[in-house]
């Protein structure tokens, strides 16, 4: 099962990579790590412990697929919203514990697939020694554009959040998996053959994560979101820092305020003022997570517009499962 994906050309040669394919060195298996899928934190299970890690790649354009391990146990965690990705980890071999919808864990074994957006909610997994990953990153945006395409439906955070094991070693998801790494062995620059194979892997994608999540992306009744509410969503992003009022957001979306926060919770289950939190908690979590040694808590609050620092505390912990002064620390 996928024993050879990612490794060798259609010729029976290694596949070329932009990057080592092979490392015992912290830190380029993290600058890797970064690049592919996003900041986060790693702690290796053993004291001492050097990787031996495993790093093949092959972006599609909108896919990246990693062929990868560690080589060694470790336990990751603090996965960056900010980078707005989700993470597909399919398993080859050995075993990952993954933190999963609600308080517990499960675990995936070699065929088992597990998907979760990093952007939407708080994630860990723990690899044992022996664990060797397929794994794609796809952004956020990209899965809810395919949504609103083939669907007719802007997804909430009821798929969003559902983080789920899903697949096995006889099932579908495999079967596109061995797909895209027989894709990956002869593939030529062609945009229109890579934008088929992306169609088919984030359809299924969606597919799998939307039945585990008790979602019908199916039914009639969903409707796309209107075009105002993209718009406010656009604008408040590009204006989070400003904090502008919901008079502002609407005025800029051409409708009134209450024909959006109408809007939002039909088709969001939030109203625009929730997203507007969001995006401030986002900001301000990547400035805790970036900022240097003389950054305080208490400035970030303050830039993203909290006077009130037990309300962003409070806020923070309950969006990321820890307190700012947690995340400030363990990245000084």
């Amino acid at each position: 099962m996928l024993e050879n994906a990612l490794l060798i050309d259609a010729g029976g040669l290694p596949r070329r990579q932009r990057h080592k394919p092979h490392s015992s060195d912290w830190d380029e298996v993290r600058s890797f790590c970064r690049d592919a899928y996003m900041p986060y934190r790693t702690e290796a299970l053993t004291a001492a412990a050097r990787p031996d890690a495993t790093m093949y790649s092959f972006d599609t354009g909108r896919i990246l697929a990693t062929r990868f391990a560690y080589g060694t146990p470790v336990h990751l965690s603090d996965f960056d919203p900010s980078a707005g990705r989700v993470l597909v980890l399919t398993t080859l071999r050995g075993a990952i514990e993954h933190s999963s919808s609600g308080s517990g864990s499960v675990s995936t074994r070699g065929g088992e697939s597990f998907v979760v957006d990093c952007s939407r909610t708080s994630y860990w997994l723990r690899a044992s020694p022996d664990h060797l990953q397929l794994n794609l990153t796809i952004a956020h945006d990209t899965l809810a554009n395919f949504a609103r395409q083939w669907f007719d439906v802007a997804p909430g955070d009821g798929l969003w959040t559902t983080k789920t094991r899903f697949g096995d070693r006889n099932g579908s998801w495999i079967a596109l998996m061995e797909y895209l790494a027989r894709f990956a062995s002869q593939w030529s620059p062609d945009n229109r053959a890579s934008a088929r194979v992306e169609e088919m892997v984030c359809l299924e994608l969606l597919k799998n994560w939307a039945a585990n999540a008790g979602i019908e992306l199916d039914r009639p009744t969903h409707e796309a979101a209107p075009f105002y509410v993209r718009r406010a969503e656009e604008f408040m992003r590009a204006h989070v820092a400003a904090m502008p009022t919901m008079t502002e957001v609407a005025a800029a979306s051409g409708v009134s305020v209450r024909t959006l926060s109408g809007a939002f919770r039909r088709y969001r289950g939030a109203s625009p003022s929730a997203f507007l939190r969001e995006q401030r908690l986002l900001h301000a979590r990547r400035d805790l997570l970036e900022g240097g040694p003389e950054e305080t808590v208490g400035a970030v609050a303050s830039r993203w517009g909290y006077v009130n620092f037990s309300e962003f505390a409070r806020s923070f912990r309950q969006r990321f499962g820890e307190l700012p002064s947690a995340v400030r620390r363990a990245h000084n």
